[in-house]
């Protein structure tokens, strides 16, 4: 798998890129494989978030870092050192679940003691580093309240500040936004991210919310079947995305199936139902591919630069997003998928209209299809 990327040398080549080594771990569950050879490198202090549908196997890989499943082949390292048959309790992993887990009957502070004494710290280090980690997650007035006279936000603050005051190796979070309202949970998203990356703390976030990978992320990896289709930046991701999957999964696309009618060094030329479009890469004629692009790189009605693709479309919806206006076109090919991110419009357009849409060649994406 590649774990290659653009990010700057400050924050991903500086680090130690393996401090935490996945190599080949595969779970099964009956007849059934959930993890299926799955290799991962995440440097140390990285942001990592696992994307995928439900039962792509990303909880199940969570799991099994944290030690509460053994794999049935791979190992896991962190640090140097091989945890794969190291307890749970023995691993200094923080987890912070999606329902928090916290203890009904404990107030904040003996919730977030709970780490720390369950590892036999000294009692006057507890207190301190109680209040410190109250302090991270801006919980210092609330050391005495009880759980149940916590918001949803406090709560998922409390449960943070219980995994870090243990200073654990690496900080797993599985879905922990999940339960929270929108507003407040792009609010706790940039919180958290800034927190751990001022801490330093290697992290790995559980998601199926493609929104909130790209916001948090120093890489993705997005999975699909037990497996990791592309681990890249958010940028990788979802400008250069690897497979179709990919394409489909994080983000909107123009999706259009075609055979490759032409190829040369420029790249080749893709015959469509709606027409003929250009596309960088290196495929033989004949090919059957899916050619991709996002839809706000796509322009309606105006001149088409050098170096675009165009088609003549007849508009077959408009949906009005606010800030935003999302169009969609026939497509003569039941299975294909045209549409083009536009501003605002003062004057929504008529089902029938036809455009001209065109958007750079050098933004078309093509893989093989079968």
């Amino acid at each position: 798998m590649t774990t290659t990327t653009t990010e700057p040398k400050s924050r991903v080549e500086a680090r130690d890129a393996r401090y935490l080594a996945i190599d080949g771990i595969t779970k099964r569950y009956g007849s059934a494989v959930v993890l299926d050879r799955l290799d991962a490198s995440i440097g140390r202090g990285e942001f990592v978030s696992l994307l995928g549908p439900s039962g792509c196997g990303k909880t199940t890989l969570l799991r099994v870092i944290a030690g509460l499943l053994s794999p049935d082949k791979g190992s896991v390292v962190v640090g140097g050192v091989d945890i794969t048959r190291v307890p749970a309790h023995k691993r200094n992993i923080g987890v912070v679940f999606q329902s928090y887990a916290l203890f009904p009957h404990l107030n904040v502070a003996e919730n977030v003691a709970f780490g720390l004494e369950a590892q036999g710290t000294a009692k006057d280090e507890i207190g301190e580093r109680v209040r410190q980690a109250l302090s991270l997650v801006r919980m210092d007035a609330f050391a005495n309240r009880r759980i149940s006279e916590l918001s949803g936000g406090q709560q998922q603050r409390i449960a943070v500040a219980r995994a870090l005051v243990v200073r654990p190796t690496l900080l797993l979070l599985d879905e922990p936004f999940s339960a929270l309202d929108r507003n407040l949970r792009e609010t706790m998203q940039i919180e958290l991210r800034d927190l751990l990356r001022q801490q330093n703390i290697t992290s790995i976030f559980v998601t199926h919310d493609q929104d909130e990978a790209l916001v948090m992320s120093d890489r993705i990896a997005v999975m699909n079947a037990g497996r990791v289709e592309h681990f890249g930046t958010p940028t990788e991701i979802y400008r250069h995305p690897q497979t179709p999957f990919v394409l489909e999964f994080v983000g909107q696309s123009t999706k259009l199936a075609g055979r490759v009618s032409r190829a040369d060094a420029d790249g080749v030329v893709v015959e469509t139902s709606a027409g003929l479009v250009r596309a960088p890469g290196a495929l033989p004629v004949g090919t059957q591919v899916i050619v991709g692009v996002r839809p706000e790189l796509v322009d309606v009605d105006r001149t088409s630069p050098e170096g675009s693709n165009t088609l003549s479309l007849e508009l077959a919806d408009a949906v009005y997003l606010g800030s935003k206006t999302m169009l969609y076109f026939a497509a003569p090919d039941r299975g294909d998928r045209i549409l083009a991110e536009v501003p605002r419009l003062t004057q929504m357009p008529s089902r029938g209209t036809r455009f001209d849409v065109s958007w750079p060649v050098s933004e078309t994406v093509v893989f093989p299809w079968q």
